[in-house]
């Protein structure tokens, strides 16, 4: 029942921010064309690049509600880091077009001066942008979802990469015509980052890379649980939002069978109370 309303909630956010960017996005486009900004333009296709990241996250989260079957033994929740990275593809690609197109537009010098309202236009988005973050970040720290806490953190990166279009707008009306195609520039090099970024973190994940700083956090509190005498080895990989655990660990060779499953309940009440992981395997030698 909990978790049903977790997935819910975060699936509230992945809609909320689908809805605001598919609204922003037909705005700043249209605005940013027919008012000659190069900046406001390139906002908008970031912008359009997000609709993908957030309907990656939905898609992940409508495979990952399947069960464990015959071909998926730990469940479908790494559909959804798999969606995150041919996301990353798109961005790229969408980032090295801006890129391509405000460095023509610069070298040849056809860089007509913006309209005010695109400014104006930029600066509305960028607030409505930082209060879908401040929605979003209070969401993902009530559900605990790492993947809602990254689209939270996009829309704040969004929020500011508008109100870097606004400045350079501004910069362009004032007489610093270059300074429109800069900051579309500019935009096209933060998209491209972040495509970078989510695509790196997506085959970190898929290659059962962990943070081993999580990993020293479980090691101390598995050392503070009676009975265990060594924590041999430790792993961990991540399905989605869900982090498995290898533990092995040392105890008394004296112990019974029931003494020793004892000890590997008391681990798995341990982590899943601390740290919310579900899914712990424990291995047992004597010391």
């Amino acid at each position: 029942m909990e978790l049903r309303k977790k997935k819910s909630n975060v699936e509230v956010g992945a809609w909320l921010s689908i809805g605001v960017y598919v609204v922003l996005s037909c705005i700043k486009l249209v605005i940013g064309y027919y008012t000659d900004s190069r900046a406001l333009f390139a906002d908008g296709l970031n912008n359009a690049t997000d609709i993908l990241a957030s309907i990656a996250i939905l898609v992940g989260f409508k495979i990952s509600k399947r069960p464990a079957d015959e071909d998926h033994k730990y469940g479908h929740s790494r559909a959804e880091t798999v969606a995150s990275m041919i996301a990353s593809f798109i961005m790229v690609l969408v980032g090295v077009e801006v890129l391509i197109s405000s460095a023509e537009q610069f070298i040849t010098g056809d860089t007509p001066t913006p309209d005010m309202i695109a400014a104006w236009t930029a600066l509305l988005c960028a607030g409505v942008m930082f209060a879908v973050y401040i929605f979003n970040m209070k969401l993902s720290r009530s559900t605990g979802s790492l993947a809602l806490k990254a689209v939270a953190v996009d829309n704040r990166s969004d929020a500011l990469v508008s109100i870097g279009s606004f400045v350079g707008i501004i910069g362009s009306v004032v007489g610093l015509i270059w300074l429109d195609v800069v900051t579309a520039f500019i935009v096209g090099l933060i998209i491209c980052i972040t495509g970078w970024n989510i695509f790196k973190e997506s085959t970190h994940r898929l290659t059962d890379g962990f943070d081993q700083d999580e990993l020293d956090k479980y090691h101390a509190v598995i050392d503070t649980i009676t009975g265990v005498e060594t924590v041999k080895e430790i792993k961990g990989r991540m399905h989605g939002d869900h982090v498995f655990l290898d533990l092995v660990i040392e105890v008394d060779p004296q112990l019974s069978v029931y003494e020793s499953h004892e000890i590997t309940e008391e681990i798995e009440n341990e982590l899943k109370r601390q740290f919310n992981i579900e899914h712990v395997h424990v291995h047992i030698e004597p010391s």
